[in-house]
């Protein structure tokens, strides 16, 4: 009964982590950036922290170096500078600028105490022989600026 347990729990867990969007050549830039925050937005669903992880799906592998593995991603996701960005309310995301391989957005934010801020978010397009070839992933989120505070 305990096997069958176990291998209804992996493959569940398969079976979810199947479900998170992964890197593309085809997506652009701003998709990347959408993907991530729509799913920040709704933290945990379809399970904990399905927002975090699809956002580390996203991150750049010279990202990862620094912020992985997933485990201490998460825990800086819950960091008092990030844990705004779990289930926040609203965002806008605003082109700043876009080149051959590098790509900045502003984006603003309103979080779950309508409180708003505003990040730099940048993306890199993978150069190097990967898996993620020619793929656009995060590099770097900012600091929140705060925008704004509820009333």
């Amino acid at each position: 009964m305990k096997v069958l347990i176990i291998l209804f729990a992996i493959f569940i867990s398969d079976t979810i982590l199947a479900e998170l969007l992964k890197p593309n050549p085809a997506l652009k830039p701003n998709e990347v950036v959408s993907i991530q925050l729509n799913a920040l937005k709704d933290n945990n669903n379809p399970f904990l922290n399905a927002g975090v992880a699809q956002t580390w799906e996203f991150a750049h592998p010279s990202n990862r170096k620094y912020t992985g593995p997933l485990e201490n991603f998460t825990k800086m996701m819950y960091a008092p500078s990030y844990v705004i960005i779990l289930d926040h309310t609203d965002h806008n995301i605003i082109y700043v600028s876009v080149r051959d391989f590098i790509a900045h957005y502003f984006v603003e934010m309103t979080d779950k105490e309508g409180n708003k801020f505003g990040f730099t978010w940048t993306l890199e397009k993978v150069r190097e022989e990967s898996e993620f070839k020619d793929c656009w992933m995060t590099v770097a989120v900012s600091q929140p600026l705060p925008l704004a505070k509820s009333a």
